[in-house]
Formats: C-alpha cells, structure tokens, sequence
C-alpha cells in the first residue's frame, strides 16, 4: 500500500489535530450533574478512595488508563529525534490500545535522557494510571528504568520494545519448532541485535525452553564472546559464550534458528544455506528485514519465514501482545505484568493459530485458505479471536502468579463482556472493501475535473478496490491532479468529445427516449454536455459496471438519467435510498432515507425487501422494524394502517424475513422493551434494519444521529435501479467518496449474481 507524505500530513492534521481526544463518560448538562461531577459530590467517593484505596478502581477511569511514556530516544527507525517528534508514534500507540482492548491512554512525552528523572517521573505518576508502557526509549537506559520502576511501582510496567517482540516472536517460535520436528531446548539460535528487543526476544525464549548454552548473541561488532571488551555492557555480558566463532556469518553455520533484530540485507543466500535443515528464519528489521522472504526462499525452498511486514507470511507485529496483555492485566487490577503472564500471552497466541480460520479473517486479508502450517504460524492483527484468547490467559495468569487484586470468578461471562466492550459487530465498511477488493469493477466518476473525484480515483487504485474512470477533458484534469500532486497512472479518462461509441450512445439514449420527447438533437446534446448522462450509458452499454455522481448537484440530477438510462431492477417498483448508521452498539441501515416522501404500502414492501437483501449480501441476518410513533396499534391512523398492512405485504412476500411493527423507535432497537411488554413479537434481539413510513422521519433521523448522536453514516446508498448506480452528497470528502467507490463494486459484484 502506497503511503504518501502528503496523505500522512493530512490524516494527522485534518479536522482536529493529532489523533486522540479526551471526552467525558457521565452526562453534565444540568446542574445537579455538575454537582456531582464536581463539588460538592465529588467528595463522597473521595473520602471513600481516601478510607479504602482499592476503590479508585470502582470510582475513577484509573483501571482502565494507561500511559505511554517516552523520551524519543529511539523511535521506530527513526532513532533519536526527540520527544516532541515522537509525540505522533505515542498518540499512534494510544490509538493501537484503543481500537484493539478499548484502553484509554495519555501519552507523555519526557524532555529528558536522564534515567533518574524518568525513573523518578513515572514513579510520582503512578496515582494516576493503572499500567505504564515504556516506548521508543535507547538501550541500555530502556532496561535500567523498567528494572526500577518493576520494583518500584505497584502496577504492571511494560517495555513493549523488548517484550513485544519477544513474546509474538515466541509465540511463532512455538509453532515453528513443532512443524520442523525440533523440540525448542535443541535449537541453536543465532541472535542478531543486542539492543533492547534483541536482549529482550533471548531471554524469553530462553524462559520458554530454549538452552541458554546454544544461543550465540551478535551485535554490528560480531558475536559477544567470552574477553570481548568493545562495544560490551553488563546486558550483553549476561550472553557472552566461549566461542571462537567472531562473526555473523560464523554463527550460522549450522544454526537451527535465526532472529534479525538488526538491520536489512546483512544476511546472505549462502549464510542461509549453512544453516541446518529446515532452517527457522525471523528477520525482523523494519521496513526492511536482514534478508528479503524471496531470497531467503530462494535459498532454502523448506525455511520457515516471519518478518515484520504485513505483505509476508508470519508477520510478527506488536499490535498483536500489548493491547491484550494490558487488558488482561488491567481487568484484575494486577500489580505487575510478570513473566508468566508474558508466557501465557505467548502460548493462547501460539495455540489460536492452530484453530481453524473464521471467513472474516480470510477475506480481511485477500485469501481464500488460511491454515496452521509453514505460511501461517501466529495469528494475524485484524483476528478479533486475539482478544479473547490472550487477554483472558494473561488475566488467568495474573491470578495465580498472587499479582492480581481483583480475580475473575467466571471466564465466559469475562469473554462475553469483552466482546461487548469492543462493540462486537459486523463492521460493514470493513466488508465491503473486502468484498470490493475480491473482484474490483469499472466506476464511472461523472464529475471528473473535480480535485476530490481525482484523489478519490487515485485511492481507488491504491486500495485496489476498484477501476475508476473519470469523465471530462484529460488536459484539465491531468493538470488538477498535478497541481495537486495526485498520481493517476491506471485512471482511465474520458473525454465523451472524442469518444470513440459517442455516436452509439447518442442513438441509444434517441432510442430509449424518442417516445419521450427527446429528438436526436437533444439525444447528442445531453451525451456530449451531461456527464450524468454519459456515464448513465457508460454503464447501460457495459462500458462501465458503476456510476457515482452528485458531488456538486443535486439528487435529482443524478437520478433522473439513471432512472431514464440504466431503468429500475424488475423485482422492484421503488428505487430507494439507504444509510448504514455505525456507532460503538452496533452498525443499522436505515430506509428510505432519501428518495420517496410518503411510501404507500406496497411502495415499504419494495424498500424493505430492497433493504434486507443489502444488509444479507454481508453475511448479517436482517431484523426489520417498520417504525411509527404508535407501538402494535397503540394509536389508530392513517400511518398505522399503511404499516401494518405493508407488514402482511412483507410476509405473504418473505415469509422467512424477521420483520414487526408497526412500532417506536426504542422499541426496535431495545430488546428488552419487546421481550418484556410486546412478548408475542417475532422481532427478537433487537433491530438492526429500521424502515420508517416517510422521508421525514428517515432523513431527520440519520441526520441527527450523525450530527449530535456521533454517528457515522454512510451513504446515501441507492437501491432497487438495474445497476450500479450511486449518489454522493454535497460536499462529502475523499473518505466519503472511497466508501461509496466501494459499494458501488459490491453493488455491482451483487446486481452480477442476481442477473
């Protein structure tokens, strides 16, 4: 995937600088809120931390806040630059902790080297956080302060660049020994790097079986041998070996395992042939590692390889230990991360990659199999299954290691709370550029010269989800896309003046017209000057598989040629419009939201069918609530009769479908409002799709969400037209235009199926 520096400029700055906020968790609108937020209610459960200090855990965020605390002595590859440079990669980490465990996290960033002071620092934090993640601090300073502060501190203290890598790395170790038939205390390692990560990464898997006296240790001087004196210090004295051998290329010969912790290319074909059979590489130097996956292959056909990369098999990545370690720490209150819990990590990581694969995860990352073996021998990042596998072990770990404060008396309700703490949902967009990627489809952009359609195209080919073209003159828009330094090799452009099937498509549109009012006249006129147009016929012709439109004009502006040109899907009578409602509960589709006023009966029939066939194309069961202000009749109407006459519609139509109403907004989307009152209901569980009796409600209803609710919607996505056909809204931005790219290619990928 392409990063550019101006895409990386603008995600840190647009909108609210940097990527982390601070927002309130109790309601403070009215006075007696403030009362309690502050003085004089705060002070009740001040007193109470002040007679019990446990309860700072049960009356303040301390249990679930973490801080990342750096000096910028040694930031990702970027080395020393100091800790305001590196303030991006600690807010990135605060990201990382929240998005994967649901942490919060403060990062601070300390202007100082002096190892006393940063000792000192931490250890007057301590009041104020539950856990403490050291990051990008230099070797060996990093070691002296999580030493000291380990025995100073009462909470659990984590140097994520020497425990992160060791454990994801041991964790693959694990597997990789049981594939090649090796038990872990025969293996001869070779260890290049003895900084913080390389020290970290021999100690472990030391503590996990490897033989201390078969492990040979090398830094830029060469192997750390017993009388060595450059270059040494107490840290790398631990590993100094009686040896002859000098240096890297010695110390492979005849090595079962090799871990780069170094720098790139410093490993040649030759030195991995001298390694034993089925050699175990990790080359972990980042964003290049110590030999390339195809050299390394080239050389020995059998090795087994991981690198740091996430476009090689086995890739070892950090994102996939500290979030889980620290939940699991956090949520028994324990007093350290200790070794054991570092172990435990390690195995439910190495055990969940011989589990069988879920789907998600397969199409997550573009493939069709997915199995424990040579290729994949940890789990990947984005597996929602690392959570709860780790966590829990870590936790378990803690409570029988006597660190643990506050034990777990009942792991499955533990694991179920998890994944209500993450907001386990299908998170759609995330499927739908999966599904977009399987099978990209030709997008017509009508609105070509337009500087966001041009960096929305350009990004449609970066993430490989589409083939976008763009409809204007190619000067003019080859001169936008370099004023604003947007590469578009690959965006086909299309100028309908000198389009080579202009005269096709003008007799086309005369002929789908001429009955209609339109002459041939007026046929050339529309395809030449109305984008809308053209790409209407693009996409009736073939020519393309998608249209989006309506950045700068108006809804009927788009749908007028779509529905002249490309026609309705013969299922349906009504088009109408959708918005996917995500928020933290869960993800809702909410009909129609943009195009019909006031739906008859049979018009919600069409809309609600239309609806629940989307929501299934992503493998997620519809639960369809017509909504109303009156509950199952509660109040008699003109609305009422219209729902509940579309719902025995629906039925004799779908009688598989789980739909009920009509009924009130909370009532569809509480269960327990049914459960309790409306028990004959066949809504169970809550609703996920909500069909509202005219546009009016819809529209306020997204809109509000989305502005005061904190939702994010997304859309407006079309439904019933015989193709793809989309609209954007004015003004949305480049993010909102990819995502509508997307779903005009399942769109598309679906509407294929169906004819």
């Amino acid at each position: 995937m392409k990063i550019r520096k101006e895409d990386a400029l603008e995600y840190h700055s647009i909108g609210r600088k940097g990527k982390i906020e601070v927002i309130t968790t109790k309601p403070c609108v009215t006075q007696r809120d403030l009362s309690l937020a502050y003085t004089p209610g705060v002070a009740i459960p001040c007193l109470e931390i002040h007679e019990d200090e446990s309860k700072v855990f049960e009356y303040t965020a301390k249990g679930n806040l973490v801080a990342v605390i750096s000096n910028g002595t040694a930031v990702l590859g970027l080395g020393d630059i100091g800790p305001m440079a590196g303030k991006p990669v600690m807010e990135g980490k605060g990201v990382l902790f929240k998005t994967f465990a649901d942490i919060d996290v403060f990062d601070i960033e300390l202007n100082s080297k002096n190892v006393d002071e940063i000792i000192r620092t931490c250890e007057i934090l301590e009041p104020t956080f539950g856990g403490i993640n050291l990051e990008d601090i230099k070797g060996p300073e990093c070691f002296y302060i999580e030493q000291a502060l380990i025995k100073k501190l009462n909470i659990p203290v984590f140097h994520d660049d020497q425990h992160g890598t060791a454990i994801i790395s041991g964790a693959a170790l694990l597997n990789a020994a049981e594939l090649v038939g090796k038990k872990l205390e025969d293996l001869k390692v070779v260890y290049n790097g003895a900084g913080a990560s390389g020290i970290a990464c021999s100690k472990f898997h030391i503590s996990l079986g490897v033989k201390k006296e078969n492990v040979i240790l090398c830094d830029s001087k060469g192997v750390i041998y017993k009388g060595r004196t450059k270059g040494m210090n107490e840290f790398k004295e631990e590993f100094a070996i009686e040896t002859d051998k000098r240096t890297l290329e010695e110390a492979l010969i005849g090595a079962d395992v090799f871990f780069g912790l170094s720098t790139a290319n410093c490993v040649s074909k030759e030195m991995v042939r001298s390694m034993a059979d089925n050699p175990i590489i990790f080359a972990m130097a980042n964003p290049d590692p110590e030999i390339t996956y195809e050299d390394a292959k080239e050389a020995r056909p059998e090795v087994i390889m991981a690198t740091g990369r996430s476009d090689y098999p086995n890739q070892v990545n950090n994102v996939l230990g500290f979030p889980f370690i620290f939940r699991g720490a956090l949520d028994v209150h324990a007093k350290a991360i200790n070794e054991e819990m570092k172990k435990a990590a390690a195995y439910a990581l190495a055990k969940l990659a011989k589990e069988p694969v879920p789907d998600r995860v397969k199409k997550a990352y573009g493939v069709d199999e997915m199995s424990f073996g040579r290729d994949y021998i940890i789990p990947k990042p984005f597996d929602p299954r690392v959570l709860t596998w780790v966590a829990p072990a870590v936790a378990k770990a803690a409570m029988d290691t006597g660190v643990a404060r506050t034990p777990i008396n009942n792991f499955d309700e533990y694991i179920h709370s998890l994944n209500v703490r993450m907001g386990r949902t299908d998170r759609i967009m995330t499927k739908i550029y999966q599904k977009a990627r399987s099978k990209p489809k030709r997008v017509v952009f009508c609105e070509g010269t337009e500087p966001k359609i041009i960096k929305a195209a350009q990004l449609c080919i970066d993430e490989k989800i589409a083939q976008p073209i763009l409809i204007g003159n190619e000067d003019l828009i080859r001169q936008i896309a370099s004023e604003n330094g947007y590469d578009i090799d690959g965006v086909e452009i299309i100028n309908p003046k000198n389009y080579s099937k202009i005269g096709i498509y003008i007799q086309e549109y005369h002929k789908l017209r001429l009955r209609k009012g339109i002459t041939l006249k007026e046929a050339e006129k529309r395809m030449y000057t109305r984008s809308n147009y053209f790409g209407a016929m693009m996409v009736h012709q073939k020519d393309a598989d998608a249209m989006i439109s309506g950045l700068n004009s108006h809804y009927p502006d788009t749908l007028k040629p779509a529905i002249e040109i490309i026609g309705k899907d013969k299922r349906y009578e009504k088009v109408s419009g959708l918005y996917i409602i995500s928020v933290k509960k869960g993800t809702y589709f909410f009909a129609d939201t943009t195009v019909n006023i006031n739906p008859t009966a049979k018009d919600l029939v069409d809309i609600t069918l239309e609806t629940a066939e989307f929501v299934k194309n992503f493998e997620i069961t519809p639960r369809v609530a017509l909504v109303s202000h009156s509950n199952f009749g509660s109040t008699k109407g003109e609305e009422s009769s219209k729902l509940q006459e579309a719902l025995k519609l629906i039925h004799e139509k779908q009688p598989d479908l789980m739909v009920d109403g009509e009924m009130q907004a909370d009532t569809a989307v509480v269960p327990e409002i049914i459960e309790n009152t409306y028990s004959f209901s066949s809504l169970k569980g809550g609703a996920n799709v909500l069909i509202f009796p005219n546009l009016t409600a819809g529209n306020a209803a997204y809109k509000l969400l989305n502005r005061i609710g904190g939702a994010h919607a997304i859309g407006p996505i079309l439904q019933g037209f015989n193709k793809s056909v989309h609209v954007l809204q004015m003004g949305d931005d480049v993010n909102e235009i990819i995502n509508m790219a997307a779903i005009a290619v399942v769109d598309a990928q679906n509407k294929e199926k169906v004819k």
